[in-house]
């Protein structure tokens, strides 16, 4: 068993919470959860981390958990915190990934980080909105109704989302409660994500990150949904250490257009795509193995490849 409860202080005076999972000794990845999430999302199976020669490291991004919010923060203010758990650990080089909401906050980290950051994953993770991103149209296109509503929320404004978030989370807790794998019942999900949510270990994940991610409330959530609609503080095509961008076509929550828009404007990323997976993947342990690997040696996953102009 990992460290599921960690905590340190960040220099301006916060708590950040995370959890070590693996081989202390193993080589460090940085691993940022989606939106919404905490540090408890992580395979369950935790031998996985040390068999790879890994330690994993998560945390409660700003609000969640039992981290303390940051008002007001943007994508980029991730990355002092990345910093600053790097340096609580003794990192002084490692890999960072982010999956969904937290794709972006590791390519800030990509960015940002250069001396620190070996590489980076981004996975299934959403395009900034507007320029030099996707403009509103092409944003939401192809994402299922839920999803454009709650982006709807976070567009009339702090107040309403916070709301409708908070009912969001006791309905989920309500189903959780019940039967984890009919959390997201209302969304008309690939085939693929349905078998992914029924998988004993994606049941256990939510079992006990559910009611983590909003134990103190879900200011997370909603600074995630506000960060990731304003400009994020940085620029992709900045991004200077090699970075892996994976998607899925069937992906209704990230839609494909996200993953196209980021493999064509982050230099010389790698892309990995699946035809058949949507927002959680296909294969696990064998993604956790992939990521892992590149991360740790820049072996990229088989069936990938090196973005050019020529493929766009």
């Amino acid at each position: 068993m990992g460290e599921p409860l960690r905590t340190l202080e960040t220099p301006d005076g916060r708590t950040l919470a995370f959890a070590v999972w693996g081989d202390p000794e193993g080589f460090p990845i940085l691993v940022l959860h989606g939106t919404p999430g905490c540090r408890l999302v992580r395979w369950p199976r935790e031998e996985l981390y040390a068999d790879l020669g890994v330690c994993s490291v998560t945390h409660d991004r700003a609000g969640y958990g039992r981290s303390d919010r940051n008002h007001g923060r943007r994508v980029v203010d991730e990355v002092a915190d990345v910093r600053a758990l790097a340096d609580e650990l003794g990192f002084d080089r490692f890999g960072v990934s982010g999956g969904s909401g937290g794709g972006p906050h590791a390519l800030a980290c990509a960015a940002l980080l250069p001396d620190r950051v070996v590489r980076a994953v981004c996975d299934v993770g959403v395009a900034p909105l507007g320029t030099p991103g996707l403009e509103q149209d092409a944003w939401l296109a192809g994402m299922d109704p839920e999803n454009v509503k709650e982006f709807g929320w976070a567009l009339a404004g702090q107040d309403v989302l916070a709301r409708e978030l908070q009912a969001m989370q006791q309905q989920f807790e309500e189903q959780v409660r019940v039967d984890p794998s009919t959390i997201l019942q209302d969304v008309d999900m690939s085939e693929s994500d349905r078998a992914e949510l029924a998988r004993p270990e994606m049941v256990q994940i939510l079992r006990e990150s559910t009611f983590e991610w909003a134990v103190n409330g879900v200011g997370g959530w909603v600074d995630d949904d506000l960060a990731v609609l304003q400009p994020w503080g940085f620029d992709p095509a900045d991004i200077s250490v090699p970075v892996l961008v994976r998607y899925g076509m069937t992906d209704v929550f990230v839609p494909p257009t996200h993953g196209e828009w980021l493999a064509a404007n982050v230099p010389g990323c790698i892309v990995k795509i699946n035809d058949a997976a949507g927002h959680l993947g296909a294969d696990p342990e064998q993604e956790i193995a992939e990521n892992a690997r590149w991360l740790s040696a820049g072996i990229a996953p088989d069936g990938s490849r090196t973005h050019s102009p020529a493929a766009s």
